[in-house]
């Protein structure tokens, strides 16, 4: 017959709650640091990939009526000489 260690379980229970306890402290300094990150990027004045993409988008969008205003002007042009 096995006899519990009261010192083992004492040991086990410290352990497992040290474990929780640095889980928390990393969750917590991630949390930090983002945060951090985040604030330092806002008075950059920096955009977003979401809104990159967006005036990408646009640009491409424009450069792309040019062109066919531009083939429009031409054709017409063509047709007044």
């Amino acid at each position: 017959m096995q006899t519990r260690n009261k010192f083992f379980d004492d040991m086990s229970k410290l352990m497992t709650n040290a474990m929780g306890v640095a889980q928390g402290a990393k969750d917590e300094a991630e949390t930090a640091f983002n945060s951090m990150i985040d604030r330092w990027l806002a008075d950059r004045n920096l955009v977003t990939r979401e809104e990159f993409d967006a005036v990408r988008a646009m640009a491409q969008k424009a450069r792309e009526e040019n062109a066919a205003l531009e083939a429009r002007i031409k054709a017409l042009e063509a047709k007044a000489d």
